[in-house]
């Protein structure tokens, strides 16, 4: 492994920290890489399809709400957030999950945060120890996986394990299925349901295994819900909480909510955190050195969104329609399903690379290899390199132009 170092002005070279050289390349980073130097027709408009960042309308209360507020960023933000922020997220999850009265007790079970990838990314420094069973602690999580999952547990000092979630399994991957000797030593589990980038929804069966192999094992469960209000059908995803509050217990569980998907507001910058109470005051306690509290006016305008179901149907009626476009653009073509939640095709063109730089070249369109979002995880096959990931996050015209330019490319 390729130490970091710096130049000195006194020539010595000064070692920095060396998990940094372990940290994968940002996918994105890649992208650029690989498409940068290449040109698009200059007859087409070029679309960007590579990043899940929502170009739906949010509310206007927004904001109204930001510029009532407006004098408040002057004050420091509280790294617990606000009351009534933290009341909001409770009645929701409540609302949402339909769980017990008072299950959620906002100044205990929520925390916010400042966009949940920055929070996923924090926990691994609270729930990952030195050692575990007398080795490096394990992090699972599945593969293909969001890439922060993987830097956390790097970062954290553990060994990334690649859990496979394929298409035979449903897109789910078998965690109860690895060795003992993996299981003993896992300190955490990152778990995404809708899952990025297949959509694939875990029932409320599958979470409650993924609960007790938890307890079992005595590991932190971290499950990223961030897509859990765009889904396909009438039955909206299940949720983790749920399998607590069948006996009250939500000890080693901290699920990961946001507003950038279900609200549009990726700029805003707010999620929040529930769970375990005791790692919550973790939490908050390592945020105190190296958080980002949201300001004041954030806060006011993200307790409103979260009262708010209105815009939440709208929203997801509008991805259902582009969704209905896709499958009759792209049925029975690259292994085309449609996903039961998210925002994303995960589409099989046999070279996800090759199709990428393709549908750049000759049809001005971006999008994201699979292999970007993948590792090998030790068996010489990386479980992405087939695919693209596809995001469906324009407005219906411009999707159903740059599906139609992709159908005809491929």
């Amino acid at each position: 492994m390729q130490i970091v170092t710096t130049e000195t002005n006194n020539s010595h070279r000064r070692i920095i920290n060396p998990r940094l050289n372990e940290l994968p390349d940002y996918p994105f980073e890649r992208l650029r890489d690989l498409l940068d130097p290449l040109p698009a027709p200059r007859n087409l408009d070029p679309v960007a399809l590579s990043l899940g960042e929502p170009q739906h309308p949010y509310p206007d209360f927004v904001g109204e709400i930001l510029h009532a507020n407006r004098h408040l960023y002057g004050k420091y933000p509280p790294v617990a957030g606000t009351p009534d922020f933290c009341l909001a997220v409770a009645d929701w999850l409540t609302r949402r999950y339909d769980l017990p009265h008072g299950m959620i007790e906002p100044e205990r079970h929520v925390a916010p945060c400042a966009g949940t990838r920055e929070a996923l990314f924090r926990t691994a420094f609270l729930a990952v120890p030195p050692t575990k069973a007398g080795h490096q602690p394990a992090v699972l999580m599945p593969n293909p996986f969001y890439q922060c999952y993987a830097g956390a547990a790097i970062a954290a000092g553990a060994e990334p394990v690649f859990v496979s979630a394929l298409a035979e399994n449903s897109f789910l991957p078998d965690f109860a299925a690895l060795d003992e000797d993996i299981l003993a030593r896992t300190a955490l589990v990152y778990f995404c349901t809708p899952g990025n980038p297949q959509g694939a929804v875990a029932s409320l069966d599958y979470l409650e295994n993924l609960v007790a192999l938890s307890r079992q094992y005595d590991f932190t469960l971290v499950v990223d819900e961030c897509y859990a209000e765009i889904y396909n059908g009438a039955t909206p995803p299940a949720g983790t909480l749920q399998v607590c509050a069948r006996d009250g217990d939500m000890s080693g569980v901290l699920v990961f909510h946001s507003l950038s998907k279900r609200s549009n507001v990726a700029g805003l910058r707010s999620g929040f955190v529930a769970g375990d109470p005791d790692l919550l005051t973790l939490y908050r306690r390592l945020s105190e050195y190296g958080g980002n509290p949201s300001p004041l006016p954030v806060y006011a305008a993200a307790a409103a969104l979260w009262r708010d179901e209105e815009h939440v149907i709208a929203n997801r009626a509008l991805y259902v329609e582009k969704f209905d476009l896709a499958e009759r653009i792209l049925s029975n073509r690259f292994g085309f399903y449609r996903p039961e939640g998210g925002f994303f095709l995960w589409l099989d063109v046999g070279d996800g690379e090759a199709a990428t730089v393709e549908l750049w070249t000759r049809a001005a369109l971006r999008v994201l290899p699979g292999t970007y979002l993948s590792a090998d995880g030790g068996t010489g096959e990386n479980p992405g390199s087939r695919y693209i990931r596809v995001a469906m996050v324009h407005d219906r015209a411009v999707m159903a132009d740059a599906l139609g330019r992709m159908a005809e490319t491929l």
